[in-house]
């Protein structure tokens, strides 16, 4: 591949990358936390544990020694529900896009293995197929546990390597011979 090949390469891989994701944000969006806890509920002040329950928030409370009265014996987390809802909200979020970006991903390296002829496209759009499954991947990495991250990878693993195999089928048992005639031409030009 010469420099312009190779620029040409790095900017579809780029710009995959691109489209997929604001593709993907497309579908879904992004849970906003103002959406869910509004600003308002620091307007309002909670002193005692009832009136904090009541309006969904958690009372946390301290022993604390008065000054003056009235002392509250603790302090409301007013955003306790709001902010668990949210936080479930954005774990689904991300949940959702690593179901969509993963299998988006193989299939842009698949293309880029099997249907695209011209090297730095296929190139950038096999490399633009892995950026998409690491961002998948690293979006719901943090909400699985050890055992799904283990079976994400070997299952990852095992898909490349399947392919791997099934695209140099693809080019036939002279595959390395082809290259190295290749590179022998390139040498004789020099």
């Amino acid at each position: 591949m010469n420099i312009k090949e190779i620029i040409l390469g790095i900017a579809v891989l780029v710009l995959t990358i691109f489209v997929t994701t604001y593709g993907v944000n497309m579908i879904f969006s992004e849970p906003r936390y103002e959406s869910i806890c509004s600003p308002a509920l620091w307007e309002v002040e909670v002193l005692n544990e009832t009136a904090c329950f009541e309006m969904g928030g958690k009372w946390i409370a301290q022993n604390i020694e008065c000054i003056k009265a009235p002392c509250p014996q603790g302090y409301c987390d007013k955003e306790f529900s709001c902010r668990s809802s949210y936080d479930l909200q954005f774990e689904r979020y991300h949940m959702n896009v690593f179901l969509l970006s993963v299998p988006l991903g193989i299939l842009l390296i698949l293309i880029g293995a099997y249907f695209l002829s011209l090297e730095s496209i296929s190139v950038g759009i096999m490399a633009g197929g892995v950026g998409t499954v690491l961002r998948g991947v690293g979006s719901y990495w943090r909400y699985s546990e050890d055992w799904i991250r283990f079976l994400i990878s070997l299952a990852g693993l095992l898909i490349l390597v399947y392919f791997g195999y099934k695209f140099k089928e693809k080019l036939g048992p002279n595959w390395k011979n082809k290259k190295d005639r290749v590179r022998g031409k390139r040498k004789r030009k020099l």
